[in-house]
């Protein structure tokens, strides 16, 4: 049966009919993807004010948005392929290959009916090439016993009982391997994960193991490490440049039923981005409060440079010798959260200059002081001054009072500090270099809640400074923990432990893990 003849004018009306719903369509999906990009802007500045601050609505608010986020996502990646033609060039790049040092696992699918006979013809096959697709795959924790065997040998002569010494330990009758330990530690502090949730993880798979057996294990693991730590401080106090930053960390206090908030402080050694070769080098302190005091003492005798924000407790260390080196990203923060609560053309002008004055950064990075101090001489110091004419001008015509004169007054008042990396190539514009050092202890707090006491504060600081000063040299940090705490425990020769430290070291072809803790 035929269909009837649709007329010209039905036809028409049809036409626009479905126009208007494409244009309904498409809408939504402008809508939808405007609102993403919002939640992503609101995120990235809620990050920005979340670093350092205490308050946990901040952090929730922060995991609502993702949330959100996330599912907005993944309706728009479940959505007909027709209907996301038109948003194929907007969408994240696929991954083209993967990495080739991961281990290959060839499966071979063969034709259904075998390789030998053609399910057709019956006549004999032959191979004329192969179709070949690579898939990320994933083996979860596989937990393994090892059984360390040492036979028993006597001399049929003299009767001498010859056996292999026992392999060295890092707890005493303990049942794990050192490998174990670097999992803990750095399951913890590198990815996150609070002790509690590694043994439940671990019951999932029928380990029963206890919360506070895991805490001893990681006590041992810092113990071991302490080295290594010592000589990563020693690298950094006697660095000419020191970047300084400190973040709160919350700490049990039982004696009054509540938590109080110590600081993690981070001092960090990298002239990597003035064409330095040398290594990096990360170092952590806890202290139950942030009294100058602290940094005082972390830093005596230090000589250098010394780039932080302007907490006052730094100011000994200045009077002392330390030169201080000034943060243009904390004064560009100040100017932008202005900036994004309401928008003027002086925070804009303000802005605009400063971005300049960190393009030029950008092209600069990682070349040799000589250079970086040419292109500071003959491009950023003009952008300088004449930044500080345009807030000179402003401060005249606001209002002391005002937040827009006490964000500008906050770099004025600093303006000899923050000119300084103009006259030397080997300093850096801004303290970004602590900051990313402490953005991990930012999201680990929010995971492992707090520190249980002064004691597991400082285990704390002595893993991180462990674990960052890894990953500042490209070094993974499981499989070096693994190796440096099993030769500590073997009776490594102090006359060699700079061997072990994280810049000097070569990881075994074969790692070994079989060796019992």
């Amino acid at each position: 049966m035929s269909e009837a003849p649709v007329s010209p004018a039905d036809a028409t009306a049809r036409i626009a009919a479905l126009e208007a719903l494409l244009a309904r369509a498409n809408a939504a999906l402008a809508a939808r993807d405007l609102l993403i990009d919002s939640l992503r802007g609101q995120i990235a500045r809620l990050r920005r004010m979340q670093f350092g601050a205490s308050s946990e609505k901040l952090g929730r608010e922060i995991e609502q948005l993702e949330l959100a986020l996330e599912e907005l996502e993944a309706e728009r990646d479940a959505a007909p392929v027709e209907a996301r033609a038109s948003e194929a060039t907007a969408r994240p790049a696929p991954v083209r290959s993967l990495p080739a040092h991961l281990p290959r696992e060839e499966v071979v699918h063969e034709p259904a009916s075998g390789a030998c006979t053609c399910p057709d013809c019956g006549g004999a096959l032959r191979r004329l090439g192969m179709d070949a697709h690579e898939m990320l795959d994933v083996v979860p924790v596989r937990w393994r016993v090892v059984r360390n065997i040492r036979p028993k040998y006597s001399c049929r002569v003299c009767e001498k009982i010859v056996q292999a010494p026992a392999p060295a330990s890092a707890v005493a009758r303990g049942k794990a391997s050192f490998a174990t330990l670097a999992h803990v530690v750095v399951s913890k502090f590198e990815h996150h994960l609070p002790l509690y949730r590694q043994a439940e993880m671990m019951a999932a798979q029928g380990l029963d193991i206890d919360r506070s057996t895991l805490v001893g294990w990681a006590g041992q693991a810092a113990a071991l490490l302490d080295p290594v730590v010592a000589r990563i401080r020693d690298a950094v106090l006697h660095a000419d440049k020191i970047h300084a930053d400190d973040t709160p960390v919350p700490v049990l206090d039982p004696g009054r039923g509540k938590t109080a908030t110590g600081r993690l402080w981070v001092y960090a050694a990298d002239d990597q981005a003035s064409g330095s070769t040398a290594p990096r080098a990360t170092w952590y302190r806890f202290t139950p409060d942030r009294t100058a005091a602290h940094p005082l003492a972390h830093l005596a005798g230090f000589r250098g440079f010394l780039q932080a924000d302007a907490y006052a407790g730094y100011d000994g260390l200045y009077r002392g010798g330390a030169t201080e080196v000034a943060c243009w990203a904390h004064f560009r923060r100040k100017i932008f959260d202005l900036h994004d609560r309401t928008a003027t053309p002086l925070t804009t002008d303000i802005l605009e200059r400063l971005g300049a004055l960190y393009a030029v950064e950008a092209e600069v990075r990682g070349q040799p002081p000589d250079i970086r101090h040419r292109a500071r001489q003959e491009r950023s110091k003009p952008l300088v001054e004449a930044l500080r004419e345009v807030l000179d001008t402003a401060l005249r015509r606001l209002s002391s009072k005002s937040d827009m004169a006490k964000a500008i007054a906050y770099g004025t008042k600093r303006w000899a500090a923050l000119s300084r990396f103009l006259d030397d190539g080997r300093l850096e514009i801004d303290n970004n270099i602590a900051e990313r050092a402490l953005r991990g202890v930012a999201i680990g707090r929010r995971n492992w809640l707090f520190a249980g006491s002064r004691v597991g504060g400082e285990r704390a600081a002595a893993i991180y400074t462990v674990i960052q000063t890894c990953k500042a040299n490209g070094v993974d940090p499981q499989a070096y923990i693994a190796d440096v705490i099993a030769k500590i425990a073997s009776d490594w020769p102090a006359s060699r432990w700079d061997e072990l430290l994280p810049w000097n070291w070569n990881q075994p072809v074969d790692q070994p893990t079989a060796q019992a803790a």
